[in-house]
């Protein structure tokens, strides 16, 4: 499978967005330059999922972006995304990649480099790294709920795969986490929530390939 970029990776959720629709924000950080869009959604319906997959799948698709779907395989078959991305509660990532097939994007949430190890050992892309800052939009264990800097390093240290470093991350502090060994950032607020979604995509964009342009 060839790797996508995961410079600036959306999350969505409707209930950060100020009160606009998935679909317009995800319009508005596609015109940004986006690079993954992930479907989440925790508090709606399977069904309205699958109907704002499509419809994403659609947008995504034109613009030549991978739609990766969180936790559930069935509903990334049934909507034809590139892939899924995996908690801790969800299906194993070897499940999931023979379910999903080789070509498609298998992505891991991990706060420790035991479970980065063992997730990239299973077949994982990719691994989502956090919560690095405290942040009340991520679903996290207590004792996970702020990982910082210094285990964000050690994680990037210890495997070979594209990190998105998750969790409170900000276009303020951007640059220091992929400075800290990210290849990229899942946010959800810094652009759901923004005032201009598509400003806020492009801002983002240029701190982490900023940082990747000097090294």
């Amino acid at each position: 499978m060839n790797q996508p970029d995961y410079g600036v990776y959306l999350v969505t959720q409707e209930t950060l967005s100020a009160g606009r629709s998935t679909t317009d924000v995800v319009g508005a950080a596609l015109a940004g330059g986006v690079d993954v869009v992930q479907l989440r959604e925790k508090d709606a319906t399977a069904r309205e999922r699958y109907q704002l997959g499509l419809e994403l799948r659609e947008l995504t698709a034109e613009a030549g972006v991978p739609l990766v779907v969180n936790d559930r395989v069935d509903l990334a078959q049934a909507v034809d995304a590139d892939g899924v991305h995996l908690g801790e509660e969800d299906l194993p990532v070897a499940v999931a990649r023979e379910l999903l097939g080789p070509d498609a994007i298998v992505g891991r949430s991990v706060s420790s480099v035991d479970a980065a190890e063992n997730a990239v050992a299973a077949g994982a892309d990719h691994l989502g790294v956090g919560a690095i800052y405290a942040t009340g939009s991520k679903d996290v264990a207590d004792e996970d709920a702020e990982i910082g800097l210094d285990a964000l390093r050690a994680i990037a240290d210890a495997v070979d795969v594209p990190i998105v470093a998750i969790g409170g991350v900000t276009v303020e502090n951007a640059r220091e986490v992929v400075e800290a060994g990210a290849d990229g950032v899942a946010v959800i607020s810094a652009i759901t929530g923004a005032d201009d979604p598509e400003a806020a995509t492009r801002a983002l964009g240029r701190e982490v390939r900023g940082v990747a342009d000097v090294q």
